[in-house]
């Protein structure tokens, strides 16, 4: 495929790639919040599990309910300024998460998530396909890899920096509240736990206003998807977006991919707390995931495109995950937790791979495919509270092996054969279409 003339021009292309950094490492780090915020609100609203997972339901919700508006928008506004209102809407969220907190509105505090989850929609609906093709679709997995490494990097320090500001000293914490000698005592001091989250907030709300002024005055370059994602060399003919069934396939691997993500991510600390482990250690296990990703993501830019195709790339990382959710159902304790975490490796290059291969070749339908595929986010919202509602029937091992073996055998199956359903056609009718006077 050739360098289209709306892709950025070599000047522009390293700051266009920074900008962009910064932005992943941004909504990296608001996203990998949910994993100890659920350990925040079960212990701040007496909250069990399934209640408690309502946090990473409100937030990967509001992606599946506006990613096609924001599809829409984005046509009218552009990648570049669409990024921006995406950051707006995100500090919009974050001012009302810090103060529904503090009024002990559990349910208010889930909107204020869907607000950011909201503004992060927007954000992602532009910048994957951007990042995708910055430059020739058959390095997407490569550039957006650079991408996650910012992601993952943020979503490793989230819970390091609400850890220290917010459930410093929570093991502790926990047993003065069941030792305070009168009701009032305790919600007093569940009082001043709760207003802990409140600043941190705040200035998350202020930075993120700030960047979307930054972005909104850059110099990164509009992108006409399409003219940069055209499946074919003379462009002519009109096809419509169910000819392409490589990207429906796509929006359900996506899906599945982005529960697993949360599940290994997310998941593991309240994974951990069910196999009797204590608080003070469950509040960094996120972490843990994302610096196995990290070294994921280090590992397929090595690997990718030189010396393993990103296909090839997602089936191999499939069969890792199916591997290692035996070992987390074989093992107990911190070792269980350990291969859980080790899914990070195995889910690292998942998302790099799946977008480019889903919206290839969509031409002038990018935005809209790009939007299907930021709907199937709610992965992240539904596998979980399946998840957790399956632990109250079967062993909470069991219920893990039996969500995450399937999901990763589709994974598996787009990376093998998914990918290519439909490309044939598409190749054919392009050659027809050019051979056309």
């Amino acid at each position: 495929m050739t360098r289209p003339e709306s892709t950025p021009a070599a000047p522009h292309y390293v700051m266009s790639m920074v900008i962009i950094g910064v932005l992943f490492f941004i909504f990296g780090f608001v996203t990998w919040l949910n994993g100890p915020l659920t350990i925040f609100v079960k212990l701040a609203f007496h909250l069990d599990n399934v209640t408690a997972f309502l946090i990473p339901v409100a937030f990967y919700m509001s992606y599946f309910v506006l990613a096609l508006p924001s599809a829409a928008v984005l046509k009218r506004t552009g990648m570049k300024r669409g990024m921006a209102l995406g950051l707006f809407v995100m500090a919009i969220g974050a001012a009302l998460f810090g103060q529904f907190i503090v009024l002990h509105s559990y349910h208010g505090a889930l909107a204020a998530l869907f607000v950011i989850g909201a503004g992060l929609s927007i954000l992602q609906t532009a910048s994957n396909p951007y990042v995708s093709i910055l430059g020739p679709i058959e390095s997407g997995a490569r550039r957006v890899a650079i991408m996650g490494i910012c992601n993952k990097g943020a979503g490793a320090l989230a819970p390091l920096v609400f850890g220290w500001l917010v459930l410093s000293g929570i093991g502790s914490f926990e047993q003065q509240v069941k030792a305070a000698p009168t009701p009032a005592a305790a919600q007093a001091l569940l009082d001043g736990f709760v207003a802990r989250v409140y600043w941190p907030y705040m200035a998350m709300a202020a930075i993120l206003a700030v960047l979307a002024v930054w972005v909104a005055r850059s110099r990164l370059p509009e992108i006409r998807p399409a003219g940069a994602n055209r499946a074919s060399r003379g462009g002519r003919g009109q096809r419509g977006i169910f000819a392409f069934p490589h990207l429906w396939l796509g929006v359900v691997c996506l899906f599945i991919y982005v529960g697993m993500e949360v599940m290994a991510g997310d998941a593991i600390g309240v994974y951990g707390q069910a196999l009797g482990l204590p608080l003070d250690a469950v509040k960094h296990f996120t972490t843990f995931t994302m610096v196995a990703m990290l070294a994921g993501y280090l590992a397929g830019l090595l690997l990718i495109p030189r010396f393993v195709s990103q296909q090839r790339y997602l089936a191999a990382s499939a069969v890792l995950g199916v591997l290692l959710a035996f070992g987390a159902w074989s093992t107990t304790g911190y070792t269980s937790v350990a291969f859980v975490a080790a899914l990070g490796f195995a889910n690292a290059m998942m998302w790099p791979a799946i977008f480019p291969l889903a919206i290839k070749g969509l031409g002038g339908h990018t935005e809209f495919g790009s939007a299907l595929l930021i709907m199937g986010i709610v992965g992240g919202a539904l596998i979980p509270q399946a998840f957790f509602h399956l632990a109250e029937a079967v062993p909470l091992q069991w219920a893990f092996l039996l969500v995450m073996v399937p999901g990763y055998a589709y994974i598996l199956f787009y990376g093998l054969l998914g990918h290519r359903a439909g490309q044939a056609r598409t190749a054919q009718a392009v050659d027809s279409a050019a051979a056309l006077p």
